[in-house]
């Protein structure tokens, strides 16, 4: 059995320079409680939410999974929409997906990888909505495709939750962002966007 504790020296190592440079990081650390943003992003270990918006601990709120898929069957992540628009009461939901992602790779494969099927059925439906916009793509393109419209696709999903529904009936502040990021270069794209103004004329496009 591989020993971790090379981790655990590392942690006193890190622990330590932070106190050196900052000694009150971790106390004001421990007293914020209140971040404005959510974050749903990808398990892909690369994609590191704070690190690549430049966010300090406690400043967003992370869920993540593979492929950022928002099922509206997952407890999970309805129940940190719930706590992060309800508790935290965040301002800004952001969806963030990435190319080259090996849960969108594996759903434009035929092979069978297991019960990871079952939640990639999820981003199969994303292809089968959208069969016509992959027609003559060569498989590169067609996999930066699927990444950008399973991000479109679950910004909808969002949208669409009950939790997200009353925040916006109660005039809540709150909106809801389609991003996705390049580990190539490590930028940020724009993709979608949506609140109480606009939703039910980003909800009725997508039909």
């Amino acid at each position: 059995m591989e020993n971790l504790q090379f981790l655990l020296d590392g942690n006193l190592v890190w622990s330590t320079e932070i106190k050196e440079k900052d000694p009150d990081y971790f106390i004001r650390l421990s007293k914020q409680k209140a971040p404005k943003y959510l974050w749903i992003g990808c398990s892909d270990s690369r994609v590191a939410a704070n690190k690549i918006i430049n966010l300090q601990p406690g400043e967003v709120f992370v869920h993540r999974n593979i492929a950022n898929v928002v099922v509206h069957t997952d407890l999970n992540c309805l129940s940190v929409i719930q706590y992060a628009v309800e508790v935290l009461k965040v301002k800004h939901i952001i969806l963030c997906g990435h190319y080259d992602c090996g849960g969108i790779k594996a759903a434009l494969e035929n092979n069978v990888h297991g019960i990871i099927d079952n939640w990639l059925g999820q981003i199969k439906d994303v292809v089968r909505f959208n069969a016509e916009k992959f027609k003559g793509l060569e498989h590169e393109k067609q996999l930066d495709l699927l990444c950008e419209l399973n991000v479109k696709e679950q910004v909808t999903n969002i949208c669409n939750t009950t939790i997200v529904r009353k925040a916006w009936r109660e005039e809540k502040e709150l909106t809801v962002h389609g991003w996705i990021y390049s580990i190539k270069n490590g930028v940020l794209k724009h993709l979608d966007t949506c609140d109480a103004r606009n939703v039910n004329k980003h909800l009725s496009e997508l039909l």
